[in-house]
This record gives C-alpha cells, sequence and structure tokens, in this order.
C-alpha cells in the first residue's frame, strides 16, 4: 500500500502540474493573452513528491510528514468543498479544480489511516534497500 500511495502522489503532481501550468499556459496561448493569465499558481506538487519519496525511502521524519501533510490537505480541500458546493460555478477551471481536489482528497483520506497504522515503522530509521511494505 505505501508503494501505491507513493505512485498515487507522484501521479497527483504530475497531474497539478498538467492543469494548473501547462494547460492554463496552452490556453493563454490559444487565445493571444498573456501566458500567467489563467495560471493558478500552487506548489503543493512539491510536497507531494517529496512525500512520495519518503514514503518509497522512509526517513525518520516520514510518519510525522505523512500525518501532517494528509491532515493540512484533507482539512483545505474539505474547507474549498464548503466554500464551492453550495454554489458551484462549473466551468473549465472549475471543473479541472474539482476533480484534482477529489484526486488530493481521496489520496490523503488513504495516506492517514495507513500513516497511522504504520507509525512504528516509519519512525524507526530504515535501512537501505528496505522498500517500506
Amino acid at each position: 500500500m505505501t508503494v501505491f500511495l507513493a505512485h498515487f502522489l507522484i501521479l497527483l503532481s504530475a497531474w497539478t502540474l498538467l492543469i494548473k501550468y501547462v494547460f492554463p499556459v496552452s490556453m493563454a496561448v490559444a487565445e493571444g493573452v498573456g501566458i500567467g493569465t489563467y495560471i493558478y499558481w500552487d506548489f503543493w506538487w512539491v510536497a507531494h513528491l517529496w512525500l512520495a519519496y519518503a514514503l518509497l525511502r522512509p526517513q525518520s521524519y516520514t510518519f510525522m510528514l505523512a500525518v501532517g501533510v494528509s491532515v493540512v490537505e484533507i482539512v483545505i480541500v474539505v474547507g474549498k468543498f464548503m466554500l464551492f458546493l453550495p454554489d458551484p460555478d462549473w466551468t473549465i477551471w472549475t471543473t479541472n479544480w474539482f476533480i484534482n481536489k477529489v484526486f488530493v482528497l481521496a489520496c490523503f483520506c488513504l495516506l492517514l489511516p495507513h500513516a497511522l497504522a504504520n507509525r512504528r515503522h516509519w519512525r524507526a530509521p530504515m535501512t537501505e534497500g528496505a522498500s517500506g511494505d
């Protein structure tokens, strides 16, 4: 499960880069507006890649990182959904954002209980070549 979650985070990071940077720049170029017009500046993808790396190569901080990022992401996404869903404005941008957030929420709702169940394993420094599962 740890390897699955790490790969989920890597795919989530790639998807986030595509929908928050590549797609907006492509749309701006196609419309002839400034390339930064539609970019939603967000660097969570960096934290997701770091967490994926920590899951694949557990460090002494992996448990705290997994729990901390999971809790923060769940609170943020649920809060954003509470603001958006009472009166949603469905555009290409909000639809992309919403789909991304559904997958972010799914990932961290899986990761949090997995981290809590594996806290002893992740708190101890790992030996070289350990898989984490």
